[in-house]
């Protein structure tokens, strides 16, 4: 009896399942299989090992040296940019820092010319001859900036000196510090006067102060105003020694002025508008003087 084809076909399927699952049943159930290995082979791996595991341990050591050679040269160069920011940061911060500082300096020295009634003209000092005790200082104004000769030169703790020598854009003052340079002085707490000069190791000298005069140590001497070079009242410095002698009509008083010339940086120079006018006027009272030398 022939079967239909349904049948057939489903008998096909069952069959081939059952021939698969014996499949896949067998294989499970197999073995691994190991290979064995000689004598010969034994020997060329117990040799060839240490060898392999030498050259692959150089091979890791090289590949880790270039490696740390590489991160040490990468931070090396990070370590150096950034110690040029940090040097290039301290830098601005220390210019911030003068800026701050000679701002504050110019505040006080121009609040300080406030009360002297002549032109003023704020310069920079820009050498000086340590080697002669700050006898004499540079400042960058000159002619071009309206300073004249005898200018008066101040800063804020006190009398620097005069301008006695000039070019377009400089001007030499020559200090308080020099012997050459006399100043009219008056005790603040006596009024008692005298010629303040240039004396030594960075000091001054009071000439021609009466020795009756009770003048004591730290008095603080200024500017009596005689002549015609420095205004009343600027102050020169204070009383540091005073000797008595027995004898003689006079007493010798050194006085330490209030400039630290050796940090001086910034001037205030005084210009007297009426310069001119005053040469005028002392030249018409020689005349008055001499008639004489006029007539001829």
């Amino acid at each position: 009896m022939r079967l239909s084809d349904s049948e057939e076909r489903r008998t096909k399927i069952v069959i081939n399942s059952v021939i698969l699952a014996i499949a896949l049943y067998g294989m499970s159930q197999r073995d691994y299989v190991f290979q064995k290995t000689s004598i010969a082979e034994r020997v060329i791996i117990d040799l060839m090992a240490p060898v392999q595991s030498f050259t692959t341990g150089i091979q890791q050591g090289i590949s880790s040296y270039f490696e740390h050679y590489l991160a040490n040269l990468n931070a090396s160069k990070e370590n150096k940019t950034l110690k040029s920011k940090i040097a290039d940061l301290q830098n601005e911060v220390f210019s911030y820092q003068e800026a701050v500082k000679e701002s504050d300096r110019l505040r006080e020295l121009i609040n300080y010319g406030e009360q002297l009634e002549r032109k003023k003209i704020v310069a920079r000092v820009v050498s000086w001859d340590s080697a002669d005790d700050y006898k004499v200082v540079r400042i960058n104004k000159g002619l071009k900036n309206g300073i004249k000769l005898q200018s008066v030169v101040t800063s804020a703790e006190g009398l620097v000196g005069y301008v006695y020598r000039l070019t377009d854009h400089f001007a030499d003052v020559i200090t308080i510090l020099d012997a050459n340079n006399r100043v009219d002085g008056v005790v603040e707490r006596l009024r008692s006067h005298g010629v303040v000069e240039g004396y030594s190791r960075g000091r001054c000298i009071m000439k021609y102060v009466n020795r009756t005069e009770p003048i004591i140590l730290n008095d603080t001497v200024l500017t009596a105003g005689l002549g015609n070079v420095y205004p009343k009242g600027l102050k020169i410095g204070y009383i540091s020694r005073i000797e008595r002698e027995s004898y003689g009509i006079t007493q010798h008083v050194e006085i330490t002025p209030l400039v630290n010339f050796s940090k001086l940086e910034e001037v205030l120079v005084l210009v007297h508008e009426q310069e001119e006018h005053k040469q005028l006027e002392w030249r018409a009272l020689d005349e008055q003087l001499n008639p004489a030398e006029v007539n001829r």
